[in-house]
């Protein structure tokens, strides 16, 4: 029983037992209301098996099931820095709240057991935590400093709200300042707030480089070395890989299919039989090495998975070719890389590093579309009408030599400036470039036909120097280059997931669904506000409803307020088997098909893709995916999740540590929150800082909700949404990852202007 499945037949249970007229019954009983045939009660009662498990049904002496007595869940404990916390549980829309003196000892993460206190409602509920059932944070890493005989380590998760006592002894010999792993030997038990621990591992001084980074790193328990086997099995994989390769290379332009099979009989005599079928798999291959084709990547970057074609036919529609390197042909299934790979799930793109899914030898080596190195690819050539329709398309192996290796900012130049320079460089592509431009916007406008969601947040770019220390932050910006690729990877994501659902195999899924009705009503009063209207129908609404919303209020002062608050209002995006869609993209179908350097759920659809294409693909291992996908599914969520949060945090805190260096200094900035407590403030580089409301000392203000703007008791001064505020940097803190600003005082006029 998979895991969906297992979802499902809880839902019906539940549905049963939530019924007025329910009365607890045993299992046969259950088994025979439900109607389930014998073959399938083993099933049913691992389903009850497990909702008892959960708290979510009680189990009687007698052997019936029925609802918890006293209003008992089994949550996830949400801590506050000020000491209380929430039980958020399934199926409830509001988390309940736990006082301080209730937690039990439970820290952020920890799976509780709570009790809803008599008279409460589940809505705003308020319970004390009766029994800690897991513990979600077995190693801390935070800040050593010594006290008397002992040490204590106060955690860089501020959700983690008490220090973790070292005894005597169980320090490693860190000192006052040293950033360290502490593993808890010792939880708090009721009515203690104090654990203990002891340290494992010391990262460096506070102050040294690389250790900022290194503690999130290991706060997100990130795998960062690989370990020496695969370093091993990938060094073979690939000088053998290359090996084939420079051996199958032409020695100038394409060749004939006839000549290329001549030289692979030629290669024969001399390689074992196991390399002549690798050599033969690639023979087999679609030959695109003749075609124009480009990587266009930042100018940094040395993992290019992607690689594009465009060919103009006859009939005025143009041919696209989103050829993606072909990983799975190197890292096979359950091999060392592999399940490595599947460990971490993602590559996480750090402020000062790059913590890849594969080793360098494969992601920047043979699995890399090197300008001109021949390479294997799995190509998805999609034929467009003038209007950006998808006429009709192929998915196959193949083999392809990139001609030039462009970058975002030159392609940019090219089609938006026509830079003359670039245009003489890169005379023999600027045509097709000129015309990948045309049909990047022709895919752009069908998808914002449909409703497209374009949350357009500028993303932060953080320079640093050698020692890891941020000497600039900027805004990156989008440009025709960038919308460029993105538009031609959905394209191919859209294309791929369409003609696997169609086959209705098992394969993996992008999906997105459609946010909650009760966020949406939330949404639909809060944008009223503004005098703004989202139109919905019972809670339900269309992506093209959101997008006309954001439209409105694009280049407005409420812009980024409401982008925000509409983005919060969407549920997550996620792996599933299902294919249901993705609300964001307006789109029917969608998967991730190219990125398997970096991604593992486009690595784990390669497989299937390819065992398709090479008949090898057959009842046997419809049922092995069938087996395992779920699995692979909750699990790339889970740690895409991670590698974000982790993204997050280190873009943070180097936006802390530059901020630290520029105290006192003044910059201009726009309001981008206003709430009763102080104002959020941007500044053009996406720092953002607050001025707490108690700082604000010229007057009393009070928040008006319905405006979203503080007003002035006496002088009616207002503070609105993308109002224009020069403000002072009056402090950073790069623990709490917060900055905070003061209103710029009045600049004095020179004398002779008095």
């Amino acid at each position: 029983m998979t895991a969906e499945e297992l979802k499902r037949k809880k839902a019906v249970v539940l549905a049963l037992m939530n019924d007025p007229m329910y009365k607890p019954m045993r299992f046969r009983d259950i088994a025979s209301f439900l109607d389930v045939p014998k073959n399938r009660r083993e099933e049913l009662l691992r389903t009850l098996d497990a909702l008892v498990e959960e708290g979510q049904l009680r189990l009687s002496k007698r052997g019936r099931y029925g609802k918890p007595e006293r209003h008992e869940l089994i949550g996830s404990f949400l801590a506050n820095a000020r000491g209380f916390g929430f039980v958020r549980a399934e199926g409830l829309e509001q988390d309940i709240f736990i006082p301080r003196q209730d937690t039990h000892g439970a820290m952020n993460g920890d799976s509780v057991r709570v009790l809803v206190e008599p008279g409460q409602r589940f809505k705003h509920a308020e319970g004390r935590v009766l029994e800690v059932l897991s513990r979600a944070n077995r190693r801390v890493v935070g800040y050593y400093r010594r006290v008397n005989s002992f040490g204590i380590v106060m955690p860089d998760n501020q959700k983690l709200t008490e220090d973790i006592r070292i005894p005597k002894g169980q320090s490693m010999g860190a000192v006052t300042g040293h950033k360290v792993v502490a593993e808890i030997t010792r939880f708090p038990e009721h009515g203690e707030r104090e654990s203990e621990g002891r340290v494992v591992e010391i990262l460096g001084h506070v102050n040294d480089p690389g250790t900022d980074i290194l503690s999130i790193v290991r706060a997100y328990e990130i795998p960062e070395q690989f370990p020496e086997e695969v370093l091993r099995e990938t060094e073979q994989i690939a000088d053998r890989a290359g090996q084939q390769l420079r051996e199958l290379q032409a020695e100038a332009g394409a060749e004939t299919p006839e000549a290329f099979a001549e030289r692979v009989e030629i290669i024969r005599e001399e390689c074992s039989a196991a390399e002549y079928a690798a050599l033969e798999r690639i023979q087999r291959r679609a030959d695109f090495t003749a075609l124009p084709t480009i990587t266009i990547d930042g100018e940094d970057a040395k993992d290019l998975d992607d690689a594009i074609s465009l060919e103009e036919l006859s009939s005025g529609n143009v041919r696209l070719g989103v050829h993606i390197a072909d990983v799975s042909e190197y890292v096979r299934e359950r091999s060392e890389t592999d399940q490595e790979a599947l460990r971490r799930g993602t590559s996480v793109y750090l402020a000062d590093r790059v913590i890849p899914m594969l080793p360098h030898a494969l992601s920047n080596g043979i699995c890399s579309l090197n300008e001109g190195e021949e390479r294997l690819c799995l190509s998805c050539m999609m034929e467009i009408d003038p209007r950006g329709r998808i006429i009709s398309h192929e998915i196959c192996e193949s083999r392809i030599r990139s001609r030039h290796r462009m970058s975002y900012t030159a392609v940019n130049q090219i089609v938006t400036n026509r830079e003359p320079e670039l245009c003489e460089r890169y005379a023999d592509i600027v045509p097709m470039l000129l015309r990948m431009d045309e049909t990047a916007r022709s895919l752009r406008r069908q998808r914002s036909e449909r409703g497209y969601i374009d949350f357009d947040f500028p993303e932060s770019r953080v320079v640093l120097d050698g020692s890891g220390r941020p000497v600039e932050i900027r805004a990156y910006e989008r440009n025709a280059a960038t919308r460029l690729i993105e538009d031609f990877m959905l394209a191919a994501n859209e294309t791929v997931a369409e003609e696997f659902s169609w086959r209705q195999l098992p394969f993996l899924y992008r999906v997105h669904e459609r946010p909650d009705p009760e966020k949406m009503k939330e949404l639909s009063i809060f944008v009223n506000n503004f005098g703004l209207t989202l139109k919905t129908r019972n809670g339900e609404v269309h992506p093209k409803e959101i997008q006309k919303l954001l439209l409105k209020v694009e280049d407005t002062a409420a812009e980024s307020l409401i982008s925000r608050v509409a983005l919060r209002s969407m549920k997550q995006a996620r792996y599933s088997t299902e294919c249901s869609g993705h609300f964001g993209l307006a789109a029917k179908y969608y998967t991730h098909f190219t990125s398997p350097i970096r991604r593992y759920p486009d690595l784990q659809i390669h497989r299937i893709i390819k065992e398709l294409l090479s008949g090898g693909y057959d009842a046997r291992r419809a049922e092995h995916y069938e087996a395992i996908l779920t699995g692979v599914a909750d699990e790339a969520s889970r740690l895409e999740r991670r590698a974000e949060e982790a993204e997050r945090e280190s873009v943070k805190y180097k936006k802390c540590e530059y901020m630290e260096r520029h105290i006192g200094e003044e910059y201009e900035g726009v309001i981008s929150g206003v709430t009763r407590f102080g104002i959020y403030v941007e500044l053009p580089n996406t720092v953002e800082g607050m001025i707490r409301l108690s700082e604000l000392r010229d007057d009393y203000y009070e928040f008006d909700e319905k405006r979203w703007e503080l007003v002035g008791e006496m002088t009616k001064k207002r503070y609105v949404l993308g109002g224009r505020l020069r403000v002072r940097v009056a402090a950073a803190d790069r623990l709490s990852r917060t900055v905070d600003f003061l209103p710029a005082p009045p600049k004095e006029l020179p004398e002779e202007d008095l």
